[in-house]
């Protein structure tokens, strides 16, 4: 009869996906970039049956007794002592995805199902998501909404005549600023900007401009139909930044997550806050060295930027994070 292993902090594997629009800005976050390859997405913590590649998508536990294992496994060995209170995703899986985003390019507009539209039709699932500018090059913008007074047939029309993008709110990309983007917000992230992307665990997306003209790329599929019945046309998120000197603040709330910002510099912090019972995830910003341990135990992880650890239910009143100087992280509580 096997011993079980009792949960523990986990350091997470990331998988580096290759995109037309990607670059090569996330080896500054400590990702190993494959040579002469454009990496647009580094999927931190992923546990999906299905990807939008028509693949599941798990992600690797990197240290301990289940490296080399998955999430889903975890969650299947841990149950509740992982999950605690929170729900889990569609199918059972784990109810979060994490990214990396690095845009040398315009991504294209899109937007995922609104709540109307994925009640009505099951194979879609809603996808809530918050973008954190981690870099941005001068003059950089985001495309988060609609443009008042807009309506469907104003969209419709730019959509037919390829103006999509007048037709779109524009803001400052503005390193430290977070962006909250509901399902049913029309987006779509500008070039030169690397964001820390925290969404619920669909990748159900119906695009409406792809930017063929200015970067030359193959034509792919349009979604019209399906994103103008999405498409919530007063949808205009307000971005959210800590006050200068804050050592930590809330940045996300929604009914599935929250996002709290913590800045930290050689000091320990209770990893949990007021959470009781919730998975923790932990995303690193920046740092000059690391750890999340968990007091009773004595087990501890080392992190660096670009690292995520997913911290389970049951043991995160009781572990905390260690920083060296500079460290910057989100802490995503699991709703």
């Amino acid at each position: 009869m096997s011993v079980p292993i009792p949960p523990y902090p986990m350091l997470l594997t990331p998988v580096l996906v290759p995109k037309v629009w990607g670059g090569r800005s996330l080896a500054s976050l400590g990702k190993a970039l494959p040579a002469a390859t454009l990496i647009g997405e580094s999927w931190e913590l992923s546990d999906l049956d299905e990807s939008i590649a028509g693949a599941a998508s798990r992600s690797v536990v990197a240290n301990g007794p289940l490296a080399g294992k998955t999430v889903r496994d975890a969650c299947q060995a841990w149950g509740k002592a992982l999950l605690g209170e929170a729900r889990t995703a569609v199918g059972g899986g784990f109810p979060l995805l994490t990214k990396f985003l690095d845009a040398r390019e315009h991504l294209s507009v899109q937007v995922h199902p609104s709540p109307a539209y994925a009640s009505a039709h099951p194979e879609s699932h809603l996808k809530t998501e918050s973008w954190t500018v981690v870099a941005a090059e001068a003059r950089t913008e985001l495309f988060i909404g609609i443009k008042p007074g807009t309506s469907r047939d104003d969209l419709a029309r730019c959509i037919a005549e390829g103006t999509v993008p007048d037709a779109m709110v524009r803001l400052p990309a503005v390193v430290g600023e977070t962006h909250l983007l509901p399902s049913g917000t029309c987006h779509a992230l500008g070039a030169g900007i690397v964001v820390a992307e925290i969404q619920t665990p669909s990748d159900t997306t119906f695009r409406v401009y792809d930017w063929t003209r200015e970067y030359n790329r193959a034509k792919r599929e349009l979604h019209i139909d399906q994103a103008l019945e999405c498409i919530d046309f007063d949808a205009r998120p307000t971005p959210v930044r800590l006050d200068d000197g804050a050592k930590q603040g809330r940045v996300v709330t929604t009914d599935m997550f929250t996002v709290d910002e913590l800045r930290l510099s050689c000091e320990e912090l209770p990893i949990a806050g007021s959470a009781a019972n919730r998975p923790i995830v932990i995303t690193v910003l920046a740092t000059m060295g690391g750890s999340v341990r968990d007091d009773l135990t004595g087990t501890e992880v080392e992190f660096r930027a670009g690292s995520t650890v997913l911290v389970p239910a049951s043991i995160a009143d009781r572990c905390v994070i260690a920083s060296g100087p500079g460290t910057r992280l989100l802490r995503t509580t699991v709703l």
